[in-house]
């Protein structure tokens, strides 16, 4: 086998997957979605979501031809030693098109399965979990199936169309695709992220505690504009976060696996002297058939446990993925070399220390995952600690998740720093970057439990709406409480690939720029570490003050329409739903710009007054996002679930919760004072897990992908 027919084979992967997603899809449409007021919701929040979809690429359109047209430019008066292209522009332009089509595609699936999921659920729990998976499969699918197809389809293209290039040219140029969606995936998260916060917290400040009516009521005119969220924060914004580290990941190894090229010549090998440049992309190729595989396993009996049945298919594919990377790295790389790399200089490498690496990545997402479900799970002690200090109010309920959630960053930092010293033990840089890759190696499956979620929490929202019977709402609730700890473990996830991608990206950089080592003594590289970890802090203020602005203004809306709508209380008019769906969709399109130009033209700056100084940026941009984005997440999903668990109406007593000044116990559940308490502390932290805090993981993965297209011009 040779580097073209591999190339080949590994498109096919990619088409094996939207195939696939395109068979689910009409499954999934050919289903009945219910009663006529049913149908009727469930537009409301299709047409809001393609709405704010159509606003928001209409801005992005203009963006993305500007920095296509300014990378093409840059790199089109470059002399003989730059490694680089023009090219890189069409690279930008397609990673761009592919991020925006996986996250549509997601979204609008999604929109389907809702619905369907609620219809299912008349009928059963096992059917309703099918219906919500398959949808959560087909974003999971889209991802990694245009992410394989357009990185395969770019290789293949320039180095065999352009037979003079080095590897190290094709890679190069081909980095544009990760910029293209590091980019998308900025904006996705960072608009999707407002847009849905100012509807949650919106309806949640205007329904629970100030008029006292049920989360998704349909008299409250915000709740369409929340369902509307949730696709398109947590469904298209996840789905553009993985994405962009998926292919960032392969990236950085991709760059990293051209310093064995010297080393390879001559050898036998399925790829020849590129063998370790194509390995990253068989493994996410093969990992989509293991995807596929293991999405067979999520079964659930009437009365069983969702979360069984998800862990299954999940933890299922992760074995067997961990099971093939031995076999596919022993038959794509000899057994030993040595390699002289520009940074590690020489080593001696061995299949086996890459496979431990991939190894490792793969263990090191797994207990992310688990460290932040033990914070953020309804059952576990941190949840249960903020539910006590809700019943004595809510500054003690937002002190206690504020302290949950700075604990919650411990384990994960030190799970990421063991994963950091073991693969690069087992394979140096190259075992960092080929750990990434390991991490999100099955991403088509772990997208679809996480995106699972958000269609569930719709199932429920519409089953309220729609006011069907009480053991269909009980149905999705379940689903939807399983939902509520696949989406953290997710967003756990999500941040360890990012600091594992970003360090792939951040080795990758080093190489290219031709930096040896950080020397933090240095004034320059001190003060560019110190601008970036204050990078994550301005971010975060940006977005929460534009969550705070926008759902100040849906509170006000929600207000005018209870006082001028009459018989709107009592439930005999219908809300204005499209008013608040417009206030959410302008707010995410007026406050997703500036946040996203910081974090595309600060490393430019920087690294065009010295390229050291950009490196010290990225230590600094990477550690402090890290820990802050674990900070607020973890803190988000607990305050999150210890208001579920207050809503459950447990009794609260001396020897379970303790008690108030009087010494009394007190009855909690929807409506009583703990209960408000806890709603005050998830609207803190709605936009701290939904909106900053998933954002950092895109802002350390783009700033890397920024120094590493721009190196070759330092």
């Amino acid at each position: 086998m040779n580097a073209l027919l591999l190339t080949v084979l590994i498109c096919c992967c990619g088409l094996v997957a939207l195939s696939f997603a395109w068979m689910r899809t009409r499954w999934v449409s050919g289903l009945e979605p219910g009663t006529d007021r049913m149908v009727e919701i469930a537009d409301y929040i299709a047409r809001g979501a393609r709405a704010f979809l159509r606003r928001e690429y209409k801005v992005l359109s203009v963006f993305v031809l500007c920095v296509a047209a300014l990378l093409a430019a840059a790199n089109w008066t470059q002399n003989g030693d730059v490694e680089s292209s023009p090219l890189v522009g069409v690279s930008f332009l397609v990673g761009a098109l592919c991020s925006g089509g996986a996250g549509f595609i997601g979204m609008k699936v999604a929109t389907r399965a809702n619905v369907r999921t609620t219809n299912a659920a008349r009928t059963g729990l096992a059917p309703a979990l099918n219906v919500a998976f398959s949808g959560g499969l087909v974003m999971g699918l889209s991802v990694v199936g245009l992410g394989v197809l357009g990185l395969g389809t770019l290789f293949l293209t320039y180095d065999h169309l352009f037979t003079s290039w080095s590897a190290e040219r094709v890679v190069n140029t081909i980095a544009g695709f990760s910029l293209g969606a590091s980019s998308i995936a900025l904006f996705a998260r960072v608009g999707g992220g407002i847009y849905t916060k100012a509807a949650d917290v919106g309806a949640d400040l205007a329904g629970k505690v100030y008029e006292g009516i049920p989360e998704d009521d349909p008299r409250n005119p915000a709740t369409i504009a929340d369902n509307v969220g949730d696709n398109v924060g947590d469904v298209a914004g996840m789905g553009a976060d993985l994405f962009e580290s998926f292919v960032g990941s392969i990236i950085g190894t991709m760059v990293l696996g051209t310093g064995f090229i010297a080393a390879f010549a001559g050898m036998d090998l399925p790829a020849g002297a590129i063998s370790a440049v194509l390995l990253p992309l068989v493994l996410a190729g093969v990992g989509i058939l293991v995807s596929v595989g293991g999405s067979y396993f999520v079964r659930v009996r009437e009365g069983g446990n969702p979360q069984k049945a998800l862990n299954t298919g999940e933890f299922g594919a992760s074995l067997i993925m961990a099971g093939l990377s031995w076999f596919i790295i022993d038959w794509m790389l000899p057994g030993s070399w040595e390699a002289v790399t520009p940074i590690v200089g020489a080593a001696e490498y061995t299949s086996a220390g890459v496979f431990l690496a991939v190894l490792t990545g793969l263990v090191a997402g797994v207990l992310i995952g688990l460290v932040t479900e033990y914070y953020t799970s309804t059952s576990t002690r941190p949840t249960l600690a903020i539910a006590e200090q809700s019943v004595t109010g809510a500054a003690t309920n937002i002190i206690s998740g504020l302290g949950v959630g700075m604990y919650s960053a411990g384990f994960p930092a030190l799970i990421l720093a063991l994963a950091i010293i073991g693969s690069y033990h087992f394979a140096e840089l190259y075992g960092i970057a080929i750990a990434a890759v390991g991490m999100l190696s099955v991403t088509g499956i772990q997208l679809a439990v996480d995106a699972y979620g958000p269609i569930s929490d719709n199932a429920g929202g519409i089953a309220e709406m729609a006011k069907l019977p009480p053991e269909v709402r009980q149905r999705t609730d379940k689903l939807d409480a399983v939902g509520n700890t696949t989406a953290a473990i997710g967003k756990g996830f999500a941040i360890g690939s990012a600091a594992l991608t970003a360090l792939a990206l951040f080795a990758a950089f080093m190489q290219q720029a031709g930096l040896e080592s950080i020397d933090v003594a240095q004034p320059r590289i001190l003060a560019g570490l110190l601008l970036g970890a204050v990078l994550p802090y301005v971010f975060s203020a940006m977005a929460m003050s534009a969550v705070g602005r926008a759902s100040a203004d849906m509170i006000r809306e929600v207000g005018r329409q209870f006082a001028e709508i009459a018989g709107l209380r009592e439930g005999t008019a219908k809300a204005e739903y499209a008013k608040c769906v417009d206030i959410s969709t302008a707010a995410a399109i007026r406050e997703m710009i500036a946040p996203g130009l910081m974090a595309m033209l600060v490393p430019v700056a920087i690294g065009f007054i010295d390229k050291n100084m950009l490196g010290g940026l990225l230590v600094g941009v990477t550690v402090s996002g890290v820990l802050f984005a674990i900070f607020q997440s973890n803190a988000g999903g607990a305050w999150d679930n210890a208001k579920k668990r207050i809503e459950s109406g447990l009794q609260l007593d001396r020897r379970k919760f303790g008690v108030q000044a009087s010494g009394q116990s007190h009855e909690i559940g929807k409506g009583s004072e703990a209960h408000k308490a806890a709603v005050v502390g998830d609207t803190v932290g709605d936009p701290f897990k939904d909106t900053s805090g998933p954002s950092l993981n895109i802002l350390i993965k783009l700033i890397a992908v920024v120094a590493l297209v721009i190196a070759p011009l330092l």
